[in-house]
């Protein structure tokens, strides 16, 4: 595969002035699962011809698909675009097997079959073994947030919440029929490809630019979206781009770890508009609260990065929803947000433990096929 242009910092500048102000899009990565058995089942790519709709695409995985929505004025608005989405695919898809969504199946075996395609090829001839691992799920959270230097701020000021995010979407305890003890397995997974976990602070566009040309050039990241980290910049969209978040088995729980990135990115900007200084911190000490959310989920504590001292994951993040509720008035999001409060009290990997105390690693598999498709509430959910 041939690298792309280089992007220049004026490039950069120009994509990120170009989007409209604190738009929002998701991407939702999913399973498809045998009918029966429900184990993975690596027929995604005849799903996606089926369906014959730009929404749905294919993943590396040959058991995954990937739903990606147009950008969204507001959380309610791409949450009803997710919930319509997810009803059309799952309807596309019952001739084959069923959807669900998680950070990783329960119970599937831990390499996977890999999609044809020239992308596709070039990780597998060189990561081998560690890309077919890489049955990971996750839910994308794209944020417009309007002009280059108040975007590049937002993204350095994002960085060191990125474990708090993580700790609250962790919806993958189990992996190979194994209980790991962690929240999500996803991230120490996906930390065997390179540039991974917390990404590095960028101080300029033009450090930007020097750096996707450095990878270019090496052939290490042929291509700006091989820059894999669990927050970049994304050149193509004018985004900031959230990756962290596992995927997510319900719409409602979706909802609020959208509503909590869009606040987030919101109070951000504002801050930033506002002449305030925004935190960052060495990414050894972010990952060490990256551990500690992974290992732990909402039952962590997380480290304040100044002093070191410990407090609980749960009370950050009220804390937090507390300062966000004016931004979230404004975006259209209140009633998401509250969620978050709900979510944080029994997240996926909780409620995935507790199906799985009752019945296995196979009964987890058929929660999460089951609420796939969301509820009657989002029944009548209004387009656009």
């Amino acid at each position: 595969m041939t690298s792309e242009p280089t992007l220049t910092a004026a490039d950069l500048r120009a994509a990120f002035d170009a989007p409209e102000p604190l738009t929002l899009g998701l991407e939702e990565e999913l399973m498809l699962l045998h009918p029966e058995t429900l184990d993975l089942l690596p027929r995604a790519k005849e799903v996606v011809e089926a369906a014959a709709d730009e929404r749905f695409k294919l993943e590396m995985p040959a058991a995954q698909l990937e739903l990606t929505l147009p950008p969204a004025r507001s959380v309610p608005e791409a949450i009803a675009a997710l919930a319509r989405a997810r009803r059309d695919l799952a309807a596309a898809a019952a001739p084959v097997g069923r959807l669900a969504a998680a950070g990783v199946h329960p119970f599937a075996a831990p390499l996977g079959e890999i999609n044809p395609g020239d992308r596709y090829a070039l990780t597998e001839d060189e990561y081998g073994d560690i890309a077919r691992s890489q049955l990971v799920c996750a839910l994308q959270v794209h944020v417009a947030v309007g002009g280059a230097d108040r975007s590049l701020a937002v993204y350095n000021g994002l960085r060191p919440w990125l474990p708090l995010v993580a700790a609250l979407a962790a919806n993958a305890p189990f992996h190979a029929g194994r209980d790991t003890g962690l929240a999500s397995i996803r991230p120490k997974i996906g930390e065997q490809l390179p540039r991974q976990g917390i990404p590095p602070a960028i101080g300029s566009w033009e450090a930007f630019a020097e750096a996707l040309a450095w990878g270019a050039a090496s052939g290490a990241v042929p291509e700006p979206r091989r820059w894999w980290w669990e927050l970049r910049p994304h050149p193509a969209f004018g985004t900031l781009e959230m990756r962290v978040p596992d995927a997510q088995a319900t719409v409602e729980d979706a909802a609020a770890v959208a509503a909590l990135v869009h606040a987030l990115a919101g109070w951000l900007a504002a801050r930033h508009d506002a002449g305030e200084p925004l935190q960052s911190a060495d990414t050894w000490r972010l990952e060490e609260n990256r551990w500690s959310a992974a290992r732990w989920g909402m039952d962590a504590e997380l480290a304040d990065l100044r002093s070191g001292a410990r407090a609980p994951a749960r009370a950050l993040l009220a804390a937090l929803v507390s300062d966000l509720a004016p931004v979230a008035a404004r975006l259209g999001c209140a009633a998401e947000l509250a969620g978050v409060q709900r979510l944080a009290a029994a997240n996926g990997a909780t409620r995935q433990r507790a199906v799985a105390a009752e019945g296995g690693v196979r009964a987890v598999a058929a929660w999460l096929a089951d609420t796939y498709v969301p509820a009657a509430d989002y029944a009548a959910a209004p387009a656009g």
